[in-house]
């Protein structure tokens, strides 16, 4: 057990004094009593039970006090912290590549179906966010244990040009940061040297940081290379710095076909109908854009603590995201204990005051 504020232990020193001081105060009462020769015939004529009754309120109060110091101290403990009880950010990418056929009958409907399923899996306690990217990213639902409007979300998936995996991954931070006070937002600057505004936080496990692990991860799912903004590695960093992981997903096939989008997926315009077929996005180093950039991806777990997975089809796609929860670990959280400490103080009060205007035994 740890505390947060051990200073405050000291308020436990007024139990000792008062328990002297109530002892003094038996010790001054018997030398006033008035004696009485027969002192076996006073003990007889007194309940045993009322013996010991007198101090039980006094016992009461002391132990109450004992308590709310404790509580005062802010103690904490190590608990295991399972996903279950956190949340999750799922990150899909909506760039126009996904809507290639080189998975049937594209690869955002066959992403939309693995992501339906993972968050159908999901415990209802398990709060789910979405993350939506192309050429920007937002924070389509913000982590909520309502996974039907989760579900809503993904039926009404867009496409759009650019793929900013970078900033996936610090928007995803962002939503984190608003439910989890020990995680900094990734505007705090937090993980990037001379960053304009950066905090003086300081690193995972060091006093008044981020927790070693956060109980909270990020599922990014892609199929392409960063295109534009922040690098997936500098995101990384970020992540690492908040003791986030990431889980990045790598989908589709090396070799991506034409690219059809259904009018849903074009946000309801016509272009659909002879089939959007774009030229495959060619980098200036020569990177097809259409295709994982798996060397970005294995960074970005192997920095922040994650796993890479490879989903080449829709089959491999369920699959890693059926199995993702086995390859997360449960994590050592420090729980705070003070309100539960207040609460049985406050019991412990009650209980004295109840027993001493039952029994009466203060006059």
């Amino acid at each position: 057990m740890s505390f947060a504020w051990p200073w405050a232990l000291a308020l436990l020193l007024a139990v000792p004094a008062l328990t002297a001081a109530y002892l003094w105060q038996l010790r001054r009462r018997r030398r006033q009593a008035v004696r009485h020769s027969n002192v076996a015939l006073v003990r007889a004529a007194v309940p045993p039970s009322s013996r010991w009754r007198r101090h039980a309120p006094v016992a009461l109060v002391l132990a109450s006090l004992a308590m709310m110091g404790f509580a005062a101290a802010r103690p904490q403990v190590q608990a295991q912290v399972p996903v279950a009880s956190a949340a999750v950010i799922v990150a899909v990418d909506v760039s126009g590549s996904m809507c290639a056929t080189d998975v049937e009958p594209n690869r955002l409907a066959a992403a939309q179906d693995a992501v339906r399923a993972f968050v159908a899996a999901q415990e209802d306690n398990t709060r789910i966010g979405l993350v939506l990217f192309s050429g920007f990213a937002q924070l389509a639902v913000p982590p909520t244990t309502d996974h039907d409007a989760v579900r809503k979300a993904i039926d009404t998936l867009t496409t759009g040009r650019g793929t900013t995996i970078g900033a996936a991954i610090l928007k995803s931070i962002d939503a984190i940061a608003e439910i989890n006070p020990d995680v900094p937002p990734a505007g705090a600057g937090v993980g990037i040297p001379g960053t304009a505004g950066a905090l003086p936080t300081p690193g995972p496990g060091a006093p008044g940081g981020p927790p070693e692990t956060a109980p909270e991860i990020i599922v990014l799912l892609t199929d392409g290379a960063n295109t534009r903004g922040v690098t997936p590695e500098e995101a990384a960093e970020q992540a690492a710095a908040r003791g986030v992981r990431v889980y990045p997903i790598g989908f589709g096939t090396t070799n991506p076909t034409r690219l059809v989008c259904s009018r849903e997926q074009l946000g309801g315009t016509d272009s659909d109908l002879m089939g959007w077929r774009p030229r495959a996005g060619m980098g200036r180093d020569g990177r097809n854009f259409l295709v994982v950039d798996e060397e970005a991806l294995k960074t970005v777990a192997s920095t922040t603590g994650g796993v890479y997975f490879r989903a080449s089809d829709a089959d491999q796609l369920q699959g890693v995201l059926a199995d993702l929860p086995r390859h997360v670990e449960v994590q050592q959280r420090d729980i705070e204990v003070s309100a539960g400490l207040a609460g049985l103080g406050m019991l412990a009060l009650l209980a004295a005051v109840w027993l001493s205007l039952r029994w009466r035994v203060f006059p």
